[in-house]
């Protein structure tokens, strides 16, 4: 939001519609003096006579003193990179008070609001404070509570109430969550196949293809998400959990995500990993460590959402939608301590220790830095 830009906004119309200071006090009834002090910034004028004031210039009470609620997409993936940016290099103290400022001043900005929530969120797993690692979750939880509650963009407040309930899983609520989100939608109802179809019949091949396209990244991404959790529950059979661990890495290496998301795919490497130490299967373990520390230690960073030669359509969806483009959420720095660090105080990862082959592949991580 710009301050009060009055003074300015008023010179401007007044010259492109060439009406002199003589004639604007006039018509508002105050003296030359008064406009003469308004459009050099010295006073502003009285709130009742605003309303005249703007209807005078044909202009909205909003556009005549320069009043901006809102931000737009770009101005907030350029705050979100750098706020992203100052939690890695600054006291996060400040960088929290940075935002809280942001807040106040666009409050009613409510993507703005759901990223800086976004923000807190993505950081505050990394915050070495528990409790203010909690508070950074608390005051992300109010901000979604917000956009939920406010905005009128249905996307919107159906990605805030899925964070509300991730901050609240986090925060060791899961009665709250099942409260929030009530039962699964299970309806398998999907728009694609319908939009797809309508396109092509038109004759637009090229929107049907993107609109596909779209639907198999997300989906794939989801079920990728969905296998990952399904390993945690099968750790009280091994048999169940080779099976999950199998379709999750055939589905991986068809869409060939170890290229097209090696973020997502890090997070599973490590999930399946932790799980077969818990099964007491350390070679298996280490197998997928290695594939861990190659993926990671490959050509990778900058880490960015992008398509490949089968997602050609993807990336202009993607620096469309998105708000902060192809970037990941994390910036940079951190998303590279995180992948080293996840593996190098893995208490689950202890009684490996001695072994040379995890002492490679912690060498190999450490070289990341």
């Amino acid at each position: 939001m710009k301050e009060i830009n009055l003074g300015h906004i008023l010179i401007e119309n007044r010259h492109k519609r060439r009406i002199t200071q003589d004639k604007l006090a006039a018509y508002m009834g105050v003296s030359k003096a008064a406009v003469s002090k308004w459009e050099t910034g010295m006073t502003y004028p009285d709130i009742t006579l605003l309303p005249k004031l703007a209807t005078y210039f044909n202009l909205s009470i909003d556009e005549l003193i320069g009043y901006e609620p809102q931000m737009t997409k770009e101005q907030i993936r350029k705050v979100y990179r750098k706020l992203s940016s100052d939690f890695v290099t600054q006291p996060i103290n400040q960088v929290r008070k940075q935002c809280q400022e942001l807040i106040k001043k666009y409050f009613s900005c409510f993507p703005l609001l759901y990223q800086i929530g976004s923000l807190y969120v993505n950081h505050s797993a990394l915050v070495e404070d528990k409790n203010l690692a909690k508070e950074l979750l608390e005051d992300a939880n109010k901000l979604f509570e917000r956009v939920k509650s406010e905005t009128d963009n249905v996307d919107l407040a159906r990605q805030a109430l899925n964070m509300e309930a991730l901050c609240r899983l986090t925060l060791g609520q899961p009665k709250e969550v099942l409260e929030l989100l009530g039962e699964p939608d299970f309806s398998m109802t999907s728009t694609e196949p319908l939009l797809a179809s309508a396109y092509h019949l038109l004759g637009n091949k090229e929107e049907a293809r993107s609109i596909l396209q779209i639907g198999f990244f997300q989906h794939t991404v989801v079920l990728i998400n969905l296998l990952s959790i399904y390993l945690g529950l099968c750790l009280d059979n091994e048999k169940a959990f080779e099976e999950t661990v199998r379709k999750a890495l055939t589905v991986s290496d068809a869409f060939d995500l170890d290229r097209l998301h090696p973020g997502i795919m890090l997070s599973l490497y490590f999930t399946i990993a932790k799980g077969y130490m818990k099964l007491g299967n350390s070679e298996k373990a280490l197998e997928i460590l290695e594939r861990y520390m190659e993926l990671a230690a490959s050509n990778i960073f900058p880490l960015k959402f992008h398509g490949d030669e089968y997602f050609d359509l993807l990336d202009c969806w993607l620096e469309n939608t998105l708000t902060f483009g192809s970037d990941m959420p994390r910036n940079e720095m951190m998303v590279q301590k995180s992948v080293s660090e996840s593996i190098v105080n893995c208490k689950t990862f202890e009684q490996l220790r001695d072994n040379s082959r995890f002492q490679k592949i912690i060498h190999r991580l450490k070289g990341l830095k």
